[in-house]
């Protein structure tokens, strides 16, 4: 089935049961996924690849949202985009474990020969490709800086 086809069967299940929180969030994924067709072009459904970039694109807004609410003291507002976070991951891959990550990452560096920190560009450019939407960004770098470091 086509991700934002389950996407939209979701609210409709949502709007039956009455999860407002749930209903809210899925009618901002697919206005997002509705405004992506329109700058695309597509005349018909997006693709799964970019929904799931898109979805991507979602979560990590929610996931900084919650960081700057926390830092402001905003507790109520930070909890509730974590419960649209955990909305929207339902619909993203499987995060990779740790050590899954570790070993992408021992393999590009091995694969680019990486000897420092002055490398970190091409390990990176051969890992995310790798990762996409599967880990954040942010874990990568820092995962890679950690191993080039030593």
């Amino acid at each position: 089935m086509v991700l934002s086809r389950q996407i939209k069967d979701d609210l409709v299940a949502a709007m039956k049961a009455q999860d407002m929180e749930k209903v809210a969030t899925l009618r901002l994924v697919l206005t997002a996924i509705t405004n992506l067709r329109v700058a695309e072009g597509h005349s018909g459904e997006v693709t799964d690849e970019e929904t799931r970039d898109l979805l991507a694109q979602q979560a990590k807004r929610r996931s900084e949202a919650a960081t700057a609410y926390d830092a402001a003291g905003r507790a109520e507002l930070a909890a509730k985009e974590r419960r649209e976070l955990e909305i929207i991951r339902r619909y993203l891959p499987q995060q990779l474990s740790e050590p899954e990550l570790s070993a992408l990452v021992d393999d590009a560096v091995a694969e680019v020969g990486a000897s420092g920190l002055s490398d970190l560009g091409r390990v990176m450019s051969a890992v995310m490709p790798k990762v996409k939407g599967r880990a954040d960004g942010r874990q990568v770098n820092a995962l890679v800086r950690a191993k080039l470091g030593t």
